[in-house]
């Protein structure tokens, strides 16, 4: 059994659909110039070849006097406004924190896009391309708010904090991943804790342009093992910070870092994932097995997953809570993605946690990473993967089971974090268990066994024998469910609360209490 106390839990998705693929390339580059057949090859006038053969296409007659001798038109020039991806002037995510906004289309530069090629430096050879991500037969534009990237070779053109690492060869066929990378990359770093117990690597996303960044409380804790640890953090620039700790939720496993004497980095923009669908497509950034700037890419899996995990961190559960089967939990499949020289300490506490699950690969180094979608936007901080080999070993790769905490609840704690130093969680009152589990047993839910005299449940109406089925909207099908719906949302929230009494489905509204640390 486990008692019920609750998070402004994650709405269910699915209300907007994301962005469709990118269209496919109108031309073959893999085929050689001049590879055609002679009979298709156009007419030529005395010995001189043409200046440009067809790709893949039928003959064309003699070009007209006067006109160009290339068989392919010039691309016009970039339309005006289009933003480039350089040094940031003005980074998005300044005004992190409660009521702030972040425009879509605000540039990460203030480079203006040329509509002639840049001119190359010499023995540098500088790449200096910008490469547009809406050309015919390349990436669509994410949503109309990305228009280029800028790419850099060794330039001193390259200025720290704002160039991309993304290595883009053939600039004709830049899809949609490679626009999304260049965008999302330069706000993923990679993190180190060390502490006299052992040491590991994770990841973080930069939320802010002085330097906050959000994490997994079991990278910066190294899964408990330290308070107060040495932290290090890299960005994609190779730029190095310190690092501490501004506060830890270990109740969802997220925290936050404060990077010393950081500015103008560029935070990253936080999606909605209330409107997620299964089959959006979704991009892991990380550092897994200690490989910074690392791209997957995969699509929504399933979204309102639960999962149990086993977590050193973990709170003292204050609450009352308990487990229908009191004791070690259970070797679940579920575990945290640990970096390179971290080992998954043993542990006896839990945490149940709302989980958006997806393919894209997510290995050890992962954590604390951006899970985000196909215009660049974090959709979830990525904190545990599957394994089929159960939790013993700790460091098994990838299986296309994938787990990331939805960017709602991540924005909501990092939030109370930046200006308390700790986050909320809700508070049921009421002590539950498996509905399938009881004898002549119907349907699936969350059983009220037991509730707390004056708490959420009771005061909302709620007495043993009841079935809760749904909490905000999201299904409810078994305790863990319940408990992690519960937990994600914050202290002192409304939650509408669906249950079955008598075969009968009735709602009700609860004012969720406080879980206490």
């Amino acid at each position: 059994m486990s008692d019920i106390e609750g998070t402004t839990p994650e709405p269910t998705a699915a209300d907007s659909s994301a962005a469709g693929p990118a269209a496919s390339a109108d031309r073959d580059l893999s085929r050689p110039v001049g590879d055609v057949p002679p009979a298709a090859q156009p007419p030529q006038t005395g010995s001189a070849a043409p200046s440009q053969a067809s790709y893949d296409t039928p003959a064309r007659p003699p070009l007209p006097t006067g006109a160009p001798s290339a068989a392919i038109p010039p691309r016009p020039p970039y339309p005006a406004g289009y933003p480039t991806y350089g040094a940031p002037s003005a980074p998005a995510g300044a005004a992190f924190g409660p009521g702030a906004q972040t425009s879509p289309t605000t540039p990460l530069a203030d480079t203006p896009a040329p509509s002639a090629p840049r001119k190359k430096s010499g023995a540098a050879r500088t790449v200096g391309l910008l490469v547009a991500a809406a050309i015919v037969g390349g990436a669509a534009g994410l949503g109309g708010t990305y228009a280029g990237i800028s790419l850099w070779g060794t330039s001193t053109e390259a200025s720290a904090g704002g160039s991309s690492v993304i290595t883009v060869n053939d600039t004709e066929n830049v899809n949609r991943t490679t626009a999304v990378a260049a965008k999302v990359v330069p706000s993923v770093v990679t993190i180190s804790a060390s502490s006299s117990s052992g040491a590991g690597t994770g990841s973080g996303v930069i939320i802010s342009d002085d330097g906050y960044v959000l994490t997994n409380t079991h990278v910066v804790t190294l899964d408990g093992a330290t308070a107060d640890p040495t932290i290090t953090v890299t960005t994609s620039e190779n730029r190095v910070y310190k690092a501490s700790i501004v506060g830890t939720d270990p109740t969802y496993d997220l925290a936050v870092i404060k990077l010393e004497d950081a500015s103008g980095l560029p935070a990253i923009e936080f999606a909605d994932s209330s409107k997620l669908n299964v089959g959006d497509q979704a991009v892991a950034v990380g550092a897994p097995l200690g490989l910074d700037n690392t791209v997957t890419t995969g699509i929504v899996s399933a979204l309102n997953r639960s999962i149990e995990i086993a977590s050193s961190a973990a709170p003292d559960d204050s609450s009352g809570e308990e487990q229908e089967e009191p004791g070690a939990p259970s070797e679940g499949p579920f575990q945290f993605d640990f970096g390179q020289g971290q080992a998954t300490p043993q542990s006896s506490a839990t945490i149940k946690i709302a989980v958006i699950q997806t393919d894209a690969a997510i290995n050890p180094g992962n954590s604390g990473g951006a899970l985000v979608d196909d215009e660049g936007r974090l959709i979830g901080i990525n904190v545990a993967i599957a394994s089929s080999g159960g939790t013993s070993s700790g460091q098994s790769g990838n299986i296309g089971v994938g787990f990331a905490i939805p960017s709602n609840i991540a924005e909501r704690v990092a939030e109370e974090i930046i200006e308390t130093g700790e986050a909320t969680h809700g508070l049921l009152g009421a002590t539950v268990q498996n509905a399938a589990s009881l004898e002549n047993a119907k349907i699936e839910g969350a059983a009220i066994a037991e509730v707390t005299p004056d708490g959420a449940a009771a005061e909302g109406g709620l007495r043993a024998g009841d079935i809760i089925t749904e909490f905000n909207g999201v299904p409810i099908d078994n305790s863990v469910d319940l408990t992690a719906q519960v937990r994600a949302a914050a202290a002192g929230s409304e939650a509408s609360v669906r249950y079955v009494r008598d075969g009968e489905s009735r709602t009700t509204d609860v004012t969720l209490g406080t879980l206490q640390p």
